[in-house]
């Protein structure tokens, strides 16, 4: 015992020294745009409640009335004892609103993409993934006996390349939908292009994109007129969906039926509990009957998109809630996040080795609970920041 306490104190110090430790700051009030953190009121930007519906009451009580007529766990796994009438009801809903013939649950999208490829793949097929896919996906293409392959980062050409190579029996790519470091939707029209051609399957990682992207929230696959071409879509209840937790699969019959029974931490995971899943259901009940949600986050986005661009900051991406403010300099961008948390401004840095070397940058989350006085604030304190550090 005592040697890997001393092994691991080494590793935690060098990740101390090379400056990508991880604090965890303490939030001490429920998640909304403006939150308590070390005793001070700042405004949350960093958070991915994109709907604001992570504190929202109509949802609280959905949770609450369900704990009274469905309990508060069903401390057992889907297949023993697990699965109540809501969990069906749940799945036929995510089912309908991606156009799937059917949806699995998971306990996380993590644990959903940790059991897709494994399952459903073998020796004899291979998978072709997108170099800045979710860790989630690279962990879960690990498991499988398929060939690996890794595409240049939404290079069409290169991703051709491979396919054309390939010989394998199914040919499955698989991409994020939104990528979570850049807020730049993945190029899937012509993915669906090069999987007709090349007869593959496409899976479509859309935690980013699901419930706000696309004409009625349907993700990116909607956002790019594909979502009918798209074989697999994997996604979160814990972003824009309520942000709690749970994820899922919505494929066909066959693929969420075969996952049902081989599919290890579907069969070897606690069924979500009650109260979430019937605030899920009132979550895609109301925006189903409500799009002022998704019409205030696309209003957000875009007056902060604006304000960032008119006093001389970079940022990438189009039109995402996602918003990279290139800082490029690691050291300055934590240095910058610092001070605009003294402004009440509770931003994050990020740097190498989440992001590639020398572009270190700011991420910016916006959300339609978001007052446009709050990204006012935001927007004038970047610029003050930006004017001190001397990067404007």
């Amino acid at each position: 015992m005592k040697e890997i306490k001393n092994i691991l104190q080494n590793q935690i110090v060098d990740i101390k020294s090379a400056g990508t430790f991880k604090n965890e700051r303490i939030i001490e009030s429920p998640q909304e745009t403006e939150i308590n953190v070390l005793s001070k009121s700042v405004i949350n930007f960093c958070a991915n409640n994109y709907l604001g519906l992570s504190n929202n009451d109509i949802v609280k009580k959905a949770a609450i009335d369900a704990i009274e007529e469905w309990g508060f766990g069903l401390s057992s796994v889907r297949f023993i004892c697990g699965t109540q009438t809501i969990h069906k009801d749940l799945e036929q809903i995510v089912s309908e609103f991606h156009r799937m013939e059917d949806t699995i649950l998971y306990s996380s999208c993590f644990d959903a993409n940790g059991g897709l490829f494994e399952t459903i793949l073998s020796e004899k097929d291979a998978v072709f993934s997108d170099e800045l896919n979710h860790a989630s996906i690279i962990d879960g293409i690990r498991l499988c006996k398929a060939e690996k392959n890794r595409y240049n980062h939404a290079d069409m050409n290169h991703l051709e390349e491979l396919l054309k190579k390939s010989n394998s029996n199914i040919k499955l790519i698989a991409t994020d939908g939104v990528f979570s470091m850049d807020g730049v939707v993945a190029p899937l029209k012509d993915i669906a292009s090069l999987a007709k051609k090349y007869d593959a399957l496409i899976m479509v990682d859309d935690c980013h994109a699901t419930g706000f992207i696309g004409n009625e929230g349907r993700g990116s696959a909607e956002y790019h007129g594909v979502l009918d071409e798209i074989d697999i879509i994997t996604s979160t209840f814990g972003k824009a969906l309520g942000g709690a937790s749970g994820g899922f699969i919505s494929s066909s019959n066959e693929i969420v039926e075969t996952l049902r029974q081989k599919s290890r931490p579907y069969l070897f995971s606690n069924s979500l509990a009650p109260p979430l899943v019937a605030a899920c259901i009132k979550v895609f009940d109301i925006i189903a009957k409500d799009y002022s949600y998704k019409k205030k986050l696309e209003e957000n986005t875009t007056h902060f998109r604006n304000g960032i661009k008119n006093i001389g900051l970079d940022i990438k991406g189009k039109d995402h809630p996602i918003v990279p403010i290139m800082i490029y300099d690691a050291k300055k961008a934590v240095e910058m996040s610092e001070k605009l948390l003294e402004k009440g401004i509770y931003v994050i840095a990020f740097s190498f080795p989440v992001v590639p070397k020398d572009e270190a940058r700011i991420r910016v989350q916006i959300s339609a609970a978001h007052s446009k006085e709050q990204i006012d604030s935001a927007i004038n304190a970047f610029g003050e920041v930006a004017k001190e550090l001397n990067i404007i």
